[in-house]
């Protein structure tokens, strides 16, 4: 059958991880999954949080595929998410993919939400959405990373689209949005010094808790000792958000995962390891 009659099927991926606090201690309250997507539950390092890992068994995602991620903590739990490697974006021949990430945090909770990189490939198109809902004083960590194509291919992203929006809620009130929306001419943006600047990669870190503006400064000490990318970082409304640009996207994972272990042992006295899927 030749490639043109050839229809692609699109795949609806789900999953749903809740944790809550029982008998004294933070267990799994609620799992789902639907294919591509698979949670694993491997055992926490000693002295950690309970850990639960997203895998896309499809191995990356095309044109009109859709995943679908609820997570949530509640009152007293804590618990650490992230995948198990990084998200493919392949091209598309014209529709969009779109990950969507609920994150919720009931009062007295704690969740970190950090998922390893997304590589765009030349011609995807990405929608990806992040909303996080917190009440009271529940506390989180939460990032997401873009690598702009293939660099060891020596392939660049100059069409397609890449919208990557943000949606802070807390108490019910709308207390941050953010969205970074490429399209059309993606590498004269990628390029302009006054845009990304030649950057491969970004990333961005978020910490949100009544007291986040506290830890700026220690933030941006911390990111004073990382070579090969440029950071900033700002807080607000209970909020502590760090920007990360890089030219090697290893350089700007590096900074990422070294700014959340420096962030998760100074605001809630955790290990500065992290997963032992980040040392890979």
């Amino acid at each position: 059958m030749a490639d043109a009659d050839v229809k692609k099927v699109a795949v609806h991926g789900a999953a749903t991880v809740r944790f809550e606090h029982r008998h004294g201690a933070t267990r799994l309250a609620t799992l789902y999954h639907h294919d591509p997507l698979r949670v694993l539950l491997p055992d926490p390092r000693a002295g950690d949080l309970p850990v639960a890992v997203l895998v896309t068994t499809s191995g990356g995602m095309v044109g009109g595929d859709r995943l679908d991620i609820a997570l949530s903590a509640g009152p007293g739990a804590s618990a650490l998410v992230t995948t198990q490697a990084a998200e493919k974006v392949y091209r598309s021949a014209g529709p969009d993919c779109r990950i969507d990430t609920h994150v919720s945090v009931e009062a007295g909770g704690w969740l970190e939400w950090m998922p390893q990189e997304a590589i765009v490939f030349e011609g995807s198109r990405l929608r990806r959405v992040t909303r996080l809902e917190l009440e009271g004083d529940a506390c989180l960590i939460a990032g997401e990373m873009l690598v702009f194509g293939r660099a060891a291919f020596g392939e660049t992203v100059s069409h397609g689209l890449i919208r990557d929006a943000w949606e802070v809620v807390r108490d019910g009130r709308l207390a941050w949005a953010d969205a970074l929306h490429l399209d059309a001419d993606i590498a004269e943006s990628l390029s302009h010094p006054a845009c990304f600047g030649g950057a491969g990669a970004c990333a961005t870190l978020l910490h949100a808790a009544p007291d986040a503006g506290g830890y700026l400064e220690g933030v941006r000490d911390a990111a004073e000792s990382l070579g090969g990318v440029r950071v900033g970082a700002s807080a607000f409304e209970g909020l502590l958000v760090v920007r990360i640009l890089g030219g090697e996207a290893l350089a700007v994972r590096w900074a990422y995962a070294s700014l959340w272990s420096h962030l998760r042992s100074a605001v809630a006295g955790l290990p500065k390891r992290l997963p032992r899927l980040w040392e890979v």
